[in-house]
Formats: C-alpha cells, structure tokens, sequence
C-alpha cells in the first residue's frame, strides 16, 4: 500500500500529542537519580517557559503496564514537540526514551507502542499484552490547556498549505542538492 498523498486526508490524521517514557533500571541507583534530576528539568524548564510538557505526577519504580523497567510519561503536544525532543535527545544521558504518539487508537491499541514508536538510546521489550485493542475516541490529556487534540489555534487552511507548497517547491527549483516533487 502506498503512503497517502491527499492533503486533507494527511492533514486530518495528523498526530496531535505524544508520550516520552523515561526509562531507568529500577535498582540502579545513579540511573534512578539521573531519571529524577532530567524531570525536575524538564518541570523547570515547562515552569520558565521553554515548552509545554506534563510529567505525569508518579513516577514508576517497578515495571508497570508494557514498560518493563522503572519509568515516568511525559506528555507533550505537537505544538511543543520538537522542543522536547531536542531537549531530550541533548540531555537524557544514558537514559532511554521511548516515544509514541496518542492516536484514536492509542488508549486501547498496541500499535503506537509497537509500530509507530521511537527510541532515544538502546530499546526495550515491551510487554504489549498488557495493552487492550482499540477506541474510537481521542486520548485528550490535559484539554484545559487547549493543546494537541484539544487545540483552539486557527490551522492553515488547505489553500493556504498549497500556496506555501507551491513557494517552497519555486525556492528550491535552484538548489542542486534538493530533489524536485514529482509533476503529477
């Protein structure tokens, strides 16, 4: 099956929030440490301003759910999502990360954590047994910041993405190193 190219589709389904998973060896205590100390971090840095992510209030000292090692999620909207993944690719250390989007089918499904994840530093088993099927409705997190899925911004409409295609495809016709879209 070929990727889809319509934009409205494409526009439609795009991923609206996400989750980064701190791993860290439970019984290590420097790992444990380290894991602490970049979401204290991360909390100053939401606090001052430098993007929006939510740790979630506990932090797992043993396996919980399909992570197998002691964890803590941090949510994050699309809107902050380059920030935080710059922050964490240049600060976790020797922590891993796993990422994956919150999709309609993320709160019962197992496809964000097995197909369409992500890792920062070496991978995981996950156990997705531990994982149910699907739901039809959005995992909205923290609606009352009107972020992600809950977002109240204006978008681009489908004109005004197409404009702005067709200016970059016109800006680029020069550069030698940048391929061309294809004229279908």
């Amino acid at each position: 099956m070929s990727p889809p190219t319509d934009v409205k589709e494409v526009v439609e389904s795009e991923i609206k929030e996400w989750h980064f998973h701190i791993y860290f060896h439970q019984r290590n205590a420097d790992e444990h440490h380290a894991a602490l100390e970049l979401r204290d971090a991360v909390l100053r840095l939401r606090r001052d301003g430098a993007f929006v992510a939510v740790p979630l209030f506990r932090v797992n000292t043993d396996p919980i759910g399909p992570h197998p090692v002691g964890s803590y999620e941090i949510w994050c909207p699309s809107e902050s999502f380059v920030s935080v993944y710059s922050y964490l690719c240049l600060n976790r250390g020797d922590l891993s990360v796993l990422i994956h989007p919150l999709t309609h089918e993320e709160v019962h499904n197992q496809r964000d954590h097995e197909i369409r994840h992500a890792w920062l530093g070496p991978s995981f088993p996950l156990d997705l047994s531990t994982l149910p099927i699907k739901s039809e409705e959005l995992p909205l997190q923290y609606p009352s910041l009107k972020l992600g899925y809950s977002s109240t911004a204006p978008q681009l409409s489908l004109e005004e993405r197409k404009r702005l295609g067709a200016n970059v495809e016109q800006i680029l016709r020069h550069e030698k190193e940048a391929a061309k879209a294809p004229s279908d």
